[in-house]
């Protein structure tokens, strides 16, 4: 079995073919798929596909695209939240300074903000970080001071330094079809160091369909193809990494029945 950890079933892109997704997931051995909240006012659009399919789950929280538009959501709001069965996870929240798209300060807020809530909760916080790794690595090493979290720094593609750092505060790192590039050697050197308890394959769908299916829309099926590549680049056979990611997958995100 293999999980996706990361996906976004409520995008326009699945609108017309949610039963397809999750039917060609299944038949791929897709045992859990976590659609991602990007807008805390939105979540009973994720709910509303949660409770439709026994294994999808879904998170709460605000992208960093969006900081400014939800600002100011104190985390005792984020941990109510949580209370809903389906919810098993925080996020997904972070820095994002590629595009203008959020305040650096609201950004910093709202991160912090979902860590409160993520220690509260014991439930994983989903970090999206994108050209931001130092702020990152400061605010994580900031807020682990104040209590333990845990976390996963989501479709991985920022330096070794601030992966390795995020793990020695015991944190996991996951990786999309970004790994399958070609242009990736950095990135699957990287997938090739970081200890196997630590790391997890999502599809970020429907967005960075890998190699294979590069230019289509992407869809949980496919972290199949992602898996493939960490096991070549880690020199494991797919059922072990299979196995791994998946054990890891449920220490994590510990709500999820396995």
């Amino acid at each position: 079995m293999l999980v996706d950890s990361h996906c976004h079933l409520d995008f326009p892109d699945f609108a017309d073919d949610l039963d397809g997704i999750v039917s060609r997931a299944r038949a791929a051995g897709i045992g859990r798929m976590v659609t991602i909240s990007t807008r805390v006012r939105k979540l009973n659009q994720l709910l509303a596909i949660a409770e439709r399919f026994d294994d999808v789950y879904c998170s709460v929280g605000t992208h960093p695209h969006n900081a400014d538009e939800e600002d100011g959501i104190a985390p005792d709001e984020l941990v109510a939240l949580t209370a809903h069965p389906k919810v098993v996870a925080l996020g997904e929240a972070g820095l994002d300074y590629f595009y203008d798209n959020g305040s650096p300060e609201a950004q910093a807020r709202g991160f912090r903000a979902h860590i409160a809530a993520a220690r509260a909760t014991g439930l994983p916080l989903v970090i999206h970080t994108r050209e931001a790794d130092e702020d990152c690595a400061r605010i994580l090493e900031d807020e682990a001071a104040k209590g333990s979290f845990r976390a996963v720094l989501h479709c991985y593609t920022g330096g070794r330094e601030l992966a390795l750092k995020a793990v020695s505060l015991g944190l996991y790192v996951g990786f999309t079809g970004i790994l399958t590039f070609k242009k990736s050697e950095a990135l699957r050197a990287l997938a090739a160091e970081l200890p196997s308890d630590r790391i997890l394959v999502e599809t970020d769908s429907p967005y960075l369909a890998p190699g294979k299916f590069r230019g289509k829309r992407n869809e949980p099926a496919y972290v199949v193809e992602v898996a493939k590549v960490l096991a070549e680049t880690r020199g494991v056979s797919l059922d072990e990494v299979s196995r791994q990611t998946t054990e890891n997958f449920f220490r994590l995100f510990s709500k999820v029945k396995a």
